[in-house]
């Protein structure tokens, strides 16, 4: 994608350019790679490594081999953020989004806005989330497509909008919807589906609107942030012998008031973080951080561009082709948030940082995004 912003010269970022441009470490020859953040390494590969598709680790400390892309448009979907090249995933996930795109479509949810999936070879990110690492994450958006197939400017620009009420942390009655509940019930009916991260305040909101079928509550999980988009995990595929996955939610549906009294009372409480005696300073991953195979996942040979993405179900669909710019890994970092105004989302960042991991009671184990 084209740059928006320069970057300093350093040596870990000329690996990552060396990497872009089809280089193996060795002979990058440009900084040692256990030198240089593992973003920066994963974030340098345009193309997914023409290996059997792998989910590698963890959903936060891990990689993907054999990624597939889905397509920027399907029949009932569009992908956002193009520029950021995280339309990548394990074919199971892609599958997935695929069937759930009907499914939502035939019961009033007008098409999946597609948000962040995975990188082509996995790993972490240069910006955003700590998972989303082994392709088995997305992000959806909790709004449906638009009557109409949106530019590559728009896909850029076009804001996420919360469905909560303003200043609150309780869902907007102006903004919910039937088809809203709907599409959390589809997506977590899946056998594979493990767990779905949305704001507390939606989870209070299906827990006290949600007839008859209520086992499926189970499963979606509140998290902070996550009122702009909702977050589907899915587990291991059963081959995966190098996949660890999480632990299973907690039985019954989640509802108890004593979860919401925490979050409302505690949790989503703005706390003026507490400053370090000696401010250190963050250690990101490095590869040598991630499992053994990532480095191999990192060198492998690529996919040929044409082989990248999934073959459509419905072979007859067809849709305006997008101008593509050339992808520069640095202007993910330019990339615009999903939402219209990024001070909820900050207040949430503040006070999760702000939480010990060992206090929070649901999720369990708390999963990271």
């Amino acid at each position: 994608m084209t740059a928006t912003t320069s970057r300093p010269a350093t040596a870990g970022f000329r690996l990552a350019a060396a990497l872009a441009a089809g280089l193996t470490l060795a002979a990058a020859g440009a900084a040692r790679a256990d030198d240089v953040a593992a973003k920066e390494l994963f974030a340098a590969r345009p193309l997914p490594a023409a290996m059997k598709p792998q989910p590698i680790g963890f959903y936060s400390r891990g990689c993907l081999a054999g990624g597939i892309a889905i397509p920027v448009d399907g029949p009932d979907w569009q992908v956002m953020r193009l520029s950021r090249n995280r339309r990548w995933g394990h074919p199971d996930l892609i599958r997935l989004i695929e069937d759930l795109s009907v499914k939502a479509k035939a019961d009033g949810w007008n098409g999946l806005m597609v948000g962040d999936i995975s990188q082509p070879r996995g790993g972490p990110m240069l910006t955003g989330h700590a998972s989303h690492q082994i392709g088995l994450d997305v992000d959806l958006w909790f709004m449906p497509m638009p009557g109409r197939r949106l530019s590559y400017a728009e896909r850029e620009e076009t804001s996420a909008i919360s469905v909560l009420k303003a200043g609150s942390f309780f869902v907007d009655d102006a903004r919910w919807t039937r088809a809203h509940e709907r599409l959390l019930y589809h997506a977590a009916a899946y056998p594979r589906v493990e767990r779905i991260l949305v704001h507390p305040g939606v989870k209070k909101k299906l827990c006290e609107t949600v007839k008859g079928d209520r086992a499926w509550l189970g499963k979606i999980r509140p998290y902070y942030g996550h009122h702009y988009h909702f977050h589907l995990r899915i587990t291991c595929p059963q081959d995966a012998a190098n996949c660890r996955p999480q632990d299973p939610v907690p039985a019954g549906e989640g509802c108890e008031q004593a979860v919401f009294d925490w979050w409302f009372k505690d949790a989503l409480v703005p706390k003026k973080p507490a400053k370090p005696d000696t401010p250190t300073r963050p250690r990101h991953l490095r590869l040598a951080d991630l499992p053994p195979p990532c480095a191999g996942v990192l060198e492998a040979e690529a996919v040929a561009p044409e082989a990248a993405e999934l073959a459509l179900k419905n072979a007859s669909f067809s849709a305006p082709a997008i101008d593509m710019p050339t992808f520069d890994a640095a202007a993910i970092r330019a990339s615009r948030p999903i939402e219209a105004s990024r001070s909820a989302a900050e207040a949430d960042e503040r006070a999760a940082a702000a939480t010990p991991l060992a206090d929070i009671p649901v999720p369990t184990p708390r999963p990271t995004d």
